[in-house]
């Protein structure tokens, strides 16, 4: 289903913007030398994507579930398509979660490319592991990027559409809880770049998260 859903997006968009994957080879020859080094565990819950991802300190914050840290600073959900059998097949993970979207946008990508992109990352976890739950992370608000808040929130809303018709996806929603009362992101969650979390922004995406997955395994 997503993987016809896939092709349909890529017929209605403009070829898809140019990216240079050569760019990763370094970071993936370290993931490649990190599972060598230590085994990853089977069964994982596999965090995949951008800073966002990479800067989370997983065994810090789900000491109660095997996890494995596949996030990649700076990468956009097409980087991700292209390395999937590195980043996610090869580890046959039980749950994925993944956040990338953020830098797509910031890049000059349309909600829509964004939506392409995703369905791409989707219909390839549904071919090679169709077992396997796919918890996409809605892009955040940030007090760097808000200028970009517009096309942002049509990327979430489109994706979370899909997620909502598709069994294997579901769309964990963190723009709400992340923005104030004046409906402008809440400053105490960022780092001093206004673009990473803190601890603080790290706790939230935590709780929400956990929520997620437990509400799947139900």
């Amino acid at each position: 289903a997503l993987g016809a859903l896939a092709s349909a997006a890529r017929a209605e968009e403009a070829p898809p913007s140019p990216f240079k994957p050569e760019r990763w080879e370094g970071a993936m020859a370290a993931f490649d030398a990190a599972a060598q080094e230590k085994t990853p565990p089977a069964d994982a819950t596999l965090f995949v994507g951008s800073s966002s991802i990479r800067l989370w300190d997983l065994e810090k914050w789900f000491p109660e579930r095997p996890v494995i840290n596949r996030g990649f600073g700076g990468s956009e959900i097409c980087d991700s398509v292209h390395y999937f059998d590195q980043l996610v097949a090869r580890y046959r993970p039980q749950a994925v979660v993944f956040y990338a979207g953020d830098n797509d946008i910031a890049g000059g990508k349309t909600a829509a490319q964004v939506h392409r992109d995703f369905l791409e990352f989707a219909a390839k976890l549904e071919e090679s592991l169709p077992g396997t739950r796919l918890l996409y992370i809605a892009i955040k608000p940030s007090l760097a990027r808000w200028n970009l808040a517009e096309e942002m929130e049509e990327a979430n809303h489109r994706i979370a559409q899909t997620c909502e018709e598709t069994e294997q996806t579901q769309s964990g929603d963190v723009w709400h809880p992340m923005l104030g009362d004046a409906g402008t992101p809440r400053p105490e969650l960022f780092v001093d770049d206004g673009l990473h979390l803190n601890d603080q922004g790290y706790k939230l995406w935590t709780r929400l998260v956990k929520e997620a997955l437990a509400r799947d395994n139900n």
